[in-house]
């Protein structure tokens, strides 16, 4: 489905929450939601999916377009520690094909478990090194970690967006956006 079908079903909302900023396709298998960018990265990477932002899944999984549906389902089911959630997939009713479509991609098997990568794309592992492509300013400490600064033995959490790195002296948590893994 293009992008004008896809804003025109959606009525230029998120599909998932109502949100309008940032707008973009994302693939369900086959298919296509309309989603914004505050949801694209929780939902492509499955961090973050805790909390009342969340609560809009409440009012998605009842959508008319099974795609949608599938999605929210996945979602609903990635965060099941979470009472209301489980308590929502209970309640909700999908049409058998639905369901089945929405329980393979369950499924899914490991390798396709988001990877923690650096600003071009590369994977980063414990022990790896990095170098900072931009000055950053670290909270709480009275210094600004500078761009090209050398990064060693980084240690890769359940975040895919943050590592947890030494500078001067100090351990902190790093964006991964801001990080370029260094060959060797």
């Amino acid at each position: 489905m293009n992008m004008d079908a896809l804003n025109n079903r959606a009525g230029g909302r998120c599909e998932l929450c109502g949100g309008g900023d940032g707008l973009a396709a994302f693939a369900v298998d086959t298919e296509s939601a309309l989603i914004c960018g505050d949801c694209r990265l929780p939902v492509a990477s499955g961090a973050g999916l805790e909390g009342a932002r969340w609560y809009c899944l409440q009012e998605s999984i009842w959508s008319e377009v099974p795609a949608v549906q599938v999605l929210s389902y996945r979602l609903l089911h990635r965060m099941g520690g979470q009472a209301w959630a489980a308590e929502l997939l209970e309640q909700a009713y999908l049409e058998e094909d639905v369901l089945a479509w929405a329980q393979r991609g369950l499924e899914a098997p490991e390798e396709a478990a988001v990877k923690t990568v650096d600003s071009n794309g590369t994977e980063l592992a414990d022990g790896d090194s990095v170098t900072l492509i931009k000055d950053l300013p670290v909270k709480g400490a009275n210094f600004t970690a500078k761009r090209g600064t050398l990064v060693k033995n980084i240690r890769v959490g359940d975040d895919p967006t943050h590592i947890e790195g030494r500078v001067n002296k100090m351990s902190i948590m790093l964006k991964t956006s801001f990080l370029k893994r260094v060959a060797g």
